[in-house]
């Protein structure tokens, strides 16, 4: 967001700054606009308003003994070129806000707040607003306040009607709750947590494919799809912030894997002990329709697809067997399709951290 500056009296003459392409005054106005919506996402933490030189938040530790901070910072990659090409912008805005709050969730922390930084040519200012909304969005869905940012205008840096954003978020955690995966071992199993389709991963082949190799447009009707292609890959990210909060209250959970760019294949052995492989059932979920276009499409290996895309599956949770009914049970009861995808078994030195077998 664009810092407010304090107003004065202008020199008469010409506005050498605006000709070059920078309005100030439009960021002041955009600034007043986007207000209302980000003073939603404040909880009680937040100290200052926007449009100072800083956001402040209160660290509100009591109930901690041994606090810690945990942070990420994140994109949406090229899922923004989807975004310029439907000029719908109301929605990348979420998937910033999941692809950072979900990486700090895994880690065992409570978000607590988070900055954006926008960077475009010349500041759209109904653009700008439309993914600061969808920001803000994400962000109560998260239980997360957006306390400041950026918006740069860069003139003759971006192609017109581009920009880029990222995100950074920042949450709190108890020390010794934190979830690291030592404590996974054999006989621990694993459920998956469906995503809502690709998320912001591997878009890059996406679009390779279908607009590329395929000729498609964004307005193409799919069948399989029930929508427009353009409609299925701007299908927002899911935020497992409420579910991961649920679960951790009343289940040991004995570690969590956001899977991302890299597929279960890169991002499951993150968590998992040397000694220890995730063996994998395929055939315990369904991917979305989206994921078998692609292969088709594409002509992508099984490998490739399982390397490159999340396949249907946002997050992969070790729990322990005694448990695996009750949190499978508790999930259905918030809405999350869960599937019991796999466990854990002993690993010997030469052999992969994850197999998959029918």
């Amino acid at each position: 967001m664009v810092e407010k500056k304090k107003k004065v009296k202008k020199a008469k003459g010409t506005d050498r700054y605006a000709e070059a392409g920078v309005d100030i005054e439009a960021g002041n106005r955009f600034v007043d606009l986007i207000r209302p919506v980000v003073n939603k996402t404040f909880k009680s933490g937040v100290i200052t308003d926007i449009g100072g030189f800083a956001g402040i938040y209160s660290l509100q530790m009591q109930e901690y003994k041994n606090p810690v901070l945990v942070a990420s910072t994140d994109g949406v990659g090229t899922k923004l070129k989807i975004a310029f090409m439907m000029d719908k912008h109301d929605t990348v805005g979420i998937d910033l806000v999941a692809m950072c709050v979900n990486d700090i969730m895994v880690q065992g922390a409570t978000p607590l707040f988070m900055l954006d930084y926008i960077s475009m040519g010349k500041l759209d200012t109904a653009r700008t607003v439309e993914i600061i909304k969808g920001i803000a969005v994400g962000c109560i869905e998260a239980k997360c306040s957006l306390i400041g940012g950026e918006t740069a205008e860069m003139p003759g840096f971006y192609p017109d009607g581009e920009y880029d954003l990222a995100g950074f978020v920042v949450g709190l955690g108890e020390n010794t709750e934190l979830l690291d995966g030592s404590e996974i071992a054999v006989g621990c199993q694993l459920v998956g947590i469906s995503s809502s389709g690709l998320h912001s991963n591997g878009y890059s082949l996406v679009r390779k494919v279908f607009f590329e190799e395929r000729k498609m447009s964004v307005t193409d009707y799919v069948p399989e799809f029930g929508r427009t292609l353009g409609e299925e890959l701007l299908e927002p990210t899911r935020i497992y912030a409420r579910a991961i909060s649920n679960l951790r209250r009343d289940f040991q959970i004995y570690g969590i894997s956001h899977i991302t760019g890299g597929g279960i294949v890169e991002n499951l052995p993150r968590i998992l002990p040397s000694q220890c492989k995730a063996i994998i059932r395929e055939s315990a979920w369904t991917p979305h329709a989206i994921f078998h276009v692609l292969k088709r499409e594409g002509g992508i290996s099984p490998q490739e697809m399982m390397r490159t895309f999340n396949n249907g599956i946002g997050l992969v949770l070790v729990v322990g067997e005694s448990e695996l009914d009750e949190v499978m049970l508790r999930l259905k009861a918030m809405g999350e399709a869960a599937h019991h995808m796999g466990s854990v078994e002993a690993r010997e030195e030469d052999e992969d951290s994850v197999e998959f077998i029918q």
